[in-house]
């Protein structure tokens, strides 16, 4: 899932364009693993994504992998797909990590057959073009070329693709499992950079956090009884006092690494009011003002703290009947950080009523956000640079989850690097008429190969 959403500037000095690393790889081979990966169907229930790691794996035995540099691992309908460059030393691994399975597509909705790649106009058609098989098939790209580069890092680079990010993320917990000790993992699936309209790039940015998703039921019980006879208690009214408990409440505001150094500059981008809220909260996350007014923009509300809302009501089983049960479902994006059990444990102390039960969401782990190396900072200022000198760098805190979500888990620092750049109106991730831009292909090749070769020392 790409989320480039909300950015979060980096105040950073800005470095001169730094020349790219010799010979990326080749731009028209890249564009063909790009096509040749969207034409195999990866959604949920074909079983198709071991197809494309076979696919992949031909890839780079062809680039000179031997059979044990690459691990195909099946997990029930899908699979996880490893592929290692070894290092000169025993430092901790790089990981790279991408998803090869992709949302369902109807074709009689698409213009096109959106698991035909279709070359047009200047684009790639086709579903996962851009979420996520392009910045996959420009890692595995790279990595073949730096193969038959004879290419030798320091530290080894372990490509990781997931099979089920979009769904259940069973492959990419395993991943994360097996590849914890890793010094740092460098997403495709994450960041990247926004062009306008006119087509002038206008920031980068870099996924360094993503918020914890989190689901709680509230469930209220009662005998029930004839409609004709009311009870002093009704589970609807019981459950009806607490979400409007839930729906007034503002969790506490807070600030991190992300927020700190970045609404500074957010807010000179902004401007108006909101920016002057931002550089507020910035400067005082207490700053009262600056906080409601930030917490009145469904933009920016996210960015400073926890936020719980009511999405699902049930309640009741007859017309003529007094409910014996009614439930809701509450959906929390919790600050980095934050523990689920201590969401949970408030919403309790706010509901303030025994009779309704908060249930846990048995799935949910906190990650915190990942801290902005500087050594991955400046090879991303510098692969970036090379493409468009001075553009800012700006780190994001996603309200969705990626790959990176586990990793950070297990204590990976992650961060998202995607090569692609793109305007807004180009981006049909998880839509219809799903495309990417041709010519964004090279300049991605480049951005990989810098950031390997440069982080890979």
């Amino acid at each position: 899932m790409r989320n480039l959403t909300t950015p979060l500037a980096l105040a950073a000095a800005m470095l001169a364009a730094a020349p790219v690393h010799a010979k990326p790889a080749d731009a028209d081979a890249a564009k063909q693993i790009l096509k040749d990966s969207i034409a195999i169907p990866t959604v949920q229930g074909r079983g198709k994504v071991p197809e494309l790691a076979a696919y992949y794996a031909g890839v780079l035995k062809a680039a000179g992998y031997a059979d044990s540099d690459i691990e195909i691992t099946p997990i029930g309908e899908t699979a996880t797909f490893a592929a290692t460059l070894t290092g000169t030393t025993q430092k901790k691994p790089i990981v790279l990590l991408g998803h090869m399975d992709v949302v369902e597509a109807d074709a009689k909705d698409w213009t096109r057959d959106p698991f035909v790649p279709v070359e047009e106009d200047g684009y790639i058609f086709g579903r996962g073009s851009e979420d996520n098989k392009f910045d996959v098939s420009m890692m595995v790209a790279t990595m073949a070329q730096l193969k038959k580069d004879g290419f030798k890092p320091n530290r080894s680079i372990i490509l990781l693709l997931s099979g089920d990010e979009e769904t259940q993320m069973l492959t990419t917990r395993a991943l994360a499992a097996k590849y914890k000790s890793a010094e740092f993992a460098l997403n495709g699936d994450g960041g990247g950079g926004t062009i306008a309209e006119d087509g002038r790039p206008q920031y980068y940015g870099l996924q360094a956090g993503e918020k914890t998703y989190a689901d709680f039921t509230l469930e209220v019980t009662n005998p029930g009884g004839h409609s004709s006879r009311p009870s002093p208690v009704n589970a609807i009214v019981q459950l009806s006092n607490a979400l409007a408990k839930v729906g007034a409440y503002k969790f506490a505001a807070q600030q991190n690494e992300l927020t700190k150094v970045g609404m500074p500059i957010v807010a000179d981008q902004v401007g108006g009011n909101m920016g002057a809220a931002l550089k507020a909260f910035a400067a005082n996350p207490e700053d009262e003002d600056a906080i409601t007014k930030i917490r009145a923009d469904p933009e920016y509300v996210g960015q400073i703290g926890t936020t719980c809302v009511p999405t699902l009501v049930k309640g009741g089983h007859a017309e003529n009947a007094l409910p014996q049960r009614a439930t809701a479902n509450i959906n929390c994006r919790i600050f980095p950080g934050v523990p689920v059990e201590s969401v949970r444990a408030e919403l309790e102390r706010l509901i303030a009523d025994p009779a309704v039960k908060v249930n846990p969401d048995p799935d949910a782990s906190a990650s915190d956000a990942s801290p902005l190396r500087p050594d991955v900072m400046a090879a991303v200022k510098k692969a970036v640079h090379a493409r468009a000198p001075g553009l800012p760098i700006i780190p994001s805190m996603s309200a969705g989850a990626t790959d990176s979500y586990h990793f950070r888990i297990a204590g990976v620092p992650s961060y998202g690097v995607a090569g692609l750049f793109s305007k807004a109106s180009d981006s049909f991730a998880h839509g219809l008429n799903e495309r990417v831009p041709v010519d964004a292909i090279a300049p991605a090749l480049a951005h990989w190969d810098n950031l390997l070769r440069d982080l890979s020392k």
